[in-house]
């Protein structure tokens, strides 16, 4: 089919998703003519497939858990059941909402969306193929890569979304299976552990690594793997998964423990949440000689530029944390650069990690470990929930706040939250070192009472070896 007449635009922007609509987005806001190209509902995964309604998920999954202790409120319910199905479609209902809104500001910012595929085709080029096979070359300026990642395959556990399934299949059940296998205990692995669990499913969490959520400090993983085990799931660390034999009926899963002793299990479906690997095949890359790396992941400089002029990439395809809100930042930094304005420069330092769990875990910054690897004198302050009014009063008591302070600048070398919404929290921490605050600087800026932000304060004056309510 032959090429439609050639349209040019100052910024076209490859994927929807949270990186990508925001720089269209805020390109649009600076005076630039954007178009943002994406083949699915605008969003892309976070909005229509991860992020969203996975939290929808986890929401229904945190009422269902309430009403165990229910009755200690005044709430007697008799003969309660549980329906996955019900909160499932809330959780499409959610993401759709969502996606009308990106389409609404697309409108208002005049943002042209180009439904289709988007592959580069040389220097400031691209080629849109539409579901029906029509394909129209398109012209900018600049080019922003957003095309995300996808859920990664092991050789030995193939994703069918039958009985083997990614994040995708498992947010598209509407019955929760007698059995689930989970394979990979990050936060993907561990946040529909906890809407299965929630909702009936006998959970099995196998992770290679020495401790689940390996990313978060080594007394939160502990901390949390104490509370899954006490829910009744069974969490195997250090354990190395061997094969996936599936049948009309279920899964026989075979995996060696910790201590070196085979086990098969079978179960009725398996969720493999191994981690996730960049959409970088089918862009056109070799058309501009544009570099990746070893593992696909597009190369670019700390303005988001790739080698090649006027070409660009963010979010997961560009590497480092993979996480919307940091493709959002990437999005705003990126666009800012082309535009002349002065954003600054992402501090991957400074990228918040967030679980949607029960309780919920967050932390940014250094580890305790990563501290005392890098040879800082430290104070480490921890502070319990136990110990805060508010979290009492609410019945989410479990879990503390831990901070870690450079002695010499009293500087906030790493924050970690596990309990009642320590994502919210988290963010008091990143402004805290984004300003390079003092521990003492953020104690002494007042907290409301009664409230769990009180925690971070104490958290702050633990640090320092004076917390007042412990």
């Amino acid at each position: 089919m032959s090429d439609k007449k050639s349209e040019r635009f100052d910024l076209i922007v490859v994927g929807s998703g949270p990186g990508g609509y925001v720089a269209a987005i805020r390109a649009a806001q600076l005076g630039l003519t954007a178009a943002c190209i994406e083949k699915d509902e605008l969003g892309g995964v976070c909005l229509n497939i991860g992020c969203i309604p996975t939290k929808a998920l986890l929401s229904s999954a945190l009422l269902v858990s309430e009403m165990a202790g229910a009755h200690e409120h005044g709430i007697i319910a008799k003969d309660v059941s549980f329906d996955l199905g019900p909160a499932q479609a809330r959780s499409r209902q959610v993401a759709a909402q969502m996606a009308k809104g990106i389409a609404h500001l697309f409108k208002k910012n005049k943002v042209t969306h180009l439904r289709g595929v988007g592959r580069l085709k040389g220097r400031g080029k691209i080629e849109l193929e539409t579901k029906d096979g029509s394909k129209t070359i398109y012209e900018a300026k600049n080019i922003i890569l957003a095309t995300g990642s996808r859920p990664r395959d092991l050789p030995v556990l193939k994703i069918d979304e039958d009985r083997i399934w990614s994040s995708t299949g498992a947010l598209m059940q509407e019955k929760a299976p007698e059995s689930l296998f989970i394979v990979g205990a990050g936060a993907i692995g561990m946040e529909f552990a906890d809407v299965y669990n929630a909702y009936g499913s006998k959970v099995t969490v196998v992770e290679a690594l020495e401790r689940i959520l390996p990313l978060e400090d080594a007394e939160v993983s502990k901390f949390m793997e104490r509370l899954y085990k006490k829910r009744g799931m069974k969490i195997h660390t250090g354990a190395q998964f061997k094969q996936a034999k599936t049948s009309k009926d279920g899964v026989s899963v075979t995996f060696e423990d910790r201590k070196g002793n085979e086990q098969t299990l079978d179960v009725d479906y398996v969720l493999s949440a191994v981690g996730r690997v960049p959409n970088s095949e089918d862009l056109g890359l070799d058309s501009v000689d544009a570099k990746v790396d070893e593992r696909g992941f597009v190369l670019v400089d700390r303005h988001l530029s790739t080698n090649v002029p006027g070409l660009y990439a963010i979010g997961d395809v560009a590497g480092h944390q993979l996480l919307a809100h940091k493709a959002s930042h990437e999005g705003v930094t990126c666009v800012e650069h082309i535009t002349g304005h002065s954003h600054g420069m992402v501090d991957y330092d400074n990228v918040p990690n967030c679980t949607y769990c029960h309780p919920e875990v967050a932390s940014v910054g250094l580890t305790e470990l990563q501290a005392k690897e890098m040879g800082y004198d430290i104070e480490v302050g921890k502070f319990p929930w136990a110990a805060i009014g508010r979290a009492v009063a609410s019945g989410h008591s479990d879990g503390f706040i831990k901070v870690i302070r450079d002695k010499q600048f009293s500087e906030i070398l790493g924050a970690h939250i596990v309990g009642p919404h320590a994502t919210e929290l988290i963010g008091e921490f990143v402004i805290g070192r984004h300003l390079e605050s003092t521990v003492e600087e953020l104690e002494k800026a007042m907290h409301p009472h009664p409230t769990l932000s009180e925690g971070v304060a104490e958290s702050a004056l633990a640090s320092l070896g004076r917390p007042i309510h412990i």
